[in-house]
């Protein structure tokens, strides 16, 4: 078969054809126009794909689910997500994926680089529809509407998402466990929990996790910073989902009921707890001895008897305990340092908002 070389760039082919087409990508020249919109571009085959963006067709078919696409290639791709095939591995962790664009940008998350600026604000990010999403937050226009309710939204990607959950569609599902997801990147963060991926590291210490949002927020146990603020006492925390649970205590909203017995509460993670009660179930085990339990925390604490760890300190005296009450309580010994006084019994404390709290344990959980 004759080849044609073009020495240039070493490269070669087995039609004039191609080769031609193929200079044009070195070239800044792009001959071939769409009629529909300003799109223009070095090859008739790139042009011919692009018109499908008007025309939507879509004629690569995944022949496992109902994923179709505009591009061979893309088809391939999605392919290695039934095979489990993932070629691209970062050299830093034990994270791969399908893609090498997918892999370029998990590899800012390692190099600090975020080369999509808003020229609004300070912000910058290391995707760029994280960038698109941004921008729309300096604009209050919600043009996508649902026709089932009145939800409105800046974007036909976040819509689209939406109208799920009015269909009920879940079309992403774990491969691991029953788990069924409306976004794919719900999935792709909740299959971290089978891989054991922590791909978002503290640089302050050695804390790792599977999201940037959850990183986030514990960088703020570093800085101090507590923006999510209670509108009714004087709590705060770092994180904005610390604070729905914490509103309930005021609403006296308990949503989570135990199906075997009366209990509700107002966190999810506490009817897990609860439920294991029933079920006899404690899947946290020491390797150190036989005690097991049925949280985490609670593992935590005992370690500290192995360990003698005993991070809870005096600041005025040398005592530390490896338990936070015991520290409230040993602070009593030190009375000029808890100005809150119960007016009910013989508590005191040293933060406003932790008596405000303190007190509704004599008015049933009303706020006083």
């Amino acid at each position: 078969e004759k080849q044609f070389s073009f020495n240039e760039w070493n490269c070669s082919y087995s039609t004039l054809e191609i080769l031609r087409a193929h200079t044009g990508t070195h070239s800044k020249e792009k001959p071939y126009k769409c009629n529909e919109c300003s799109y223009s571009c070095s090859g008739i085959a790139n042009l011919k794909v692009h018109k499908r963006t008007h025309s939507g067709e879509k004629p690569y078919k995944c022949n496992i689910c109902d994923y179709s696409c505009t591009q061979s290639g893309h088809l391939n791709i999605h392919l290695r997500k039934h095979s489990s095939e993932k070629p691209f591995k970062c050299n830093e962790c034990d994270y791969r994926c399908t893609q090498s664009g997918s892999l370029k940008t998990h590899m800012r998350i390692h190099t600090g680089e975020k080369p999509y600026k808003c020229n609004e604000c300070d912000y910058s990010c290391t995707k760029s529809e994280n960038l698109k999403r941004h921008v729309l937050t300096h604009s209050s226009e919600k043009p996508y509407k649902c026709i089932e309710c009145s939800y409105s939204c800046k974007s036909s990607g976040v819509l689209k998402k939406h109208e799920r959950t009015h269909l009920g569609v879940r079309p992403y599902k774990c491969s691991e466990c029953d788990y069924r997801f409306t976004e794919s990147g719900h999935l792709k963060t909740h299959m971290r929990i089978h891989s054991g991926e922590k791909p978002y590291k503290c640089k302050e210490c050695d804390y790792c996790c599977t999201r940037a949002d959850i990183l986030r927020g514990h960088m703020r146990t570093h800085s101090g910073e507590k923006p999510y603020k209670c509108t009714e006492c004087d709590y705060s925390c770092t994180q904005f989902g610390r604070l729905k649970p914490h509103m309930r205590i005021h609403s006296g909203e308990k949503p989570y009921k135990c199906c075997e017995c009366d209990y509700s509460c107002t966190k999810s993670e506490n009817l897990k707890r609860h439920m294991r009660a029933h079920l006899s179930e404690k899947p946290y085990k020491c390797g150190e001895c036989g005690y097991s339990c049925t949280t985490s925390g609670s593992l935590k604490l005992h370690l500290r008897r192995h360990t003698g760890e005993k991070p809870f300190k005096c600041s005025v005296c040398d005592y530390s305990s490896a338990r936070a009450w015991n520290l409230n309580m040993h602070m009593r010994k030190h009375p000029s340092l808890m100005p809150y006084k119960c007016n009910e019994c013989d508590y005191n404390c040293t933060k406003s908002g932790d008596l405000k709290r303190h007190m509704r344990t004599h008015t049933d959980g009303k706020p006083y």
